[in-house]
């Protein structure tokens, strides 16, 4: 492999990297909004009860 395929091949890398950790950013952020929302829906405790 040449040095060129070699910094092709890393800059692939880094960029698979940088979205994974954007996408595991994104996931968490959603799963915090999800929790937030349900502390602050005064409907939840009703569902809760109802289901």
């Amino acid at each position: 492999m040449t040095l060129h395929w070699a910094h092709v091949a890393a800059s692939y890398a880094l960029a698979a990297l940088g979205l994974g950790a954007l996408a595991l950013g994104a996931w968490l952020r959603h799963r915090a909004a999800r929790r937030r929302l349900a502390a602050l829906d005064p409907r939840a405790a009703a569902r809760d009860g109802a289901a």
